[in-house]
């Protein structure tokens, strides 16, 4: 555990320096540790790939007090097993319809697209980062046989609820956007709505599957023609 000041009152601590599993589930363990410690001190968290970003209240404590704390807990933390995180099941909508680059992206990889839709929705995701826009969720690790780096030029506007890939990591865009990624299907579950509690299905540390779906299901299920 690495601890540095981010500020008068926060602090970023790092816990390793790349995308892993384990990484992930000591960062989401120690995110998840925190509020119970901290109390009313703790003003938010920002959990990332392989560091969390921790804001406390400068006039209830200080730089070395949560330091401390950070270190108690890092110290039980690595005692115990850190767990596996929620299993949330999205639909996708797989086509050419759907996904602008699905045909392109498998006659780049030497595959057909049912081999791509299977390979893509085959794989167990972890939610390793939030971020770009509200409930944009940065899933690993894509099958190295169907990554694909991002386009050369982004496009204008992604719809909703787009099921792209990027590199090795895939995600579902939440709101219309420009974006450069890779698109191979639709999912009709909003990723962001701050009219619900949650605002967002899957959180940092939860893990994530595809499930391919129809046309018909996407729209019975609210998604956008």
């Amino acid at each position: 555990m690495v601890i540095q000041p981010a500020g008068e009152s926060a602090l970023m601590v790092y816990l390793g320096e790349a995308m892993d599993p384990a990484v992930s589930a000591r960062v989401q363990a120690l995110a998840d540790a925190l509020p119970g410690a901290l109390g009313d001190q703790l003003l938010d968290l920002v959990p990332s790939y392989a560091s969390l970003l921790v804001v406390f209240d400068a006039y209830r404590t200080d730089h070395m007090a949560v330091i401390r704390e950070l270190h108690r807990i890092g110290y039980d933390l690595e005692r115990g097993q850190p767990g596996e995180g929620r299993l949330v099941e999205l639909p996708a909508w797989y086509s050419r319809e759907s996904g602008a680059d699905l045909e392109d992206l498998a006659r780049r990889a030497a595959l057909t697209t049912d081999e791509v839709i299977a390979l893509h929705s085959g794989t167990e995701y972890r939610v390793y980062a939030i971020g770009f826009a509200p409930g944009f969720a940065y899933l690993g690790e894509v099958d190295a046989r169907i990554a694909a780096p991002r386009l050369a030029t982004p496009r204008q506007r992604v719809p909703r609820g787009a099921i792209a890939i990027a590199d090795r990591q895939t995600a579902v865009y939440p709101a219309a956007s420009p974006g450069g990624w890779n698109l191979v299907g639709r999912c009709p579950v909003r990723l962001f709505d701050p009219a619900t509690d949650p605002c967002m299905p899957v959180a940092v540390g939860d893990r994530v599957r595809f499930r391919p779906i129809d046309r018909d299901e996407y729209l019975a299920l609210g998604g956008e023609p």
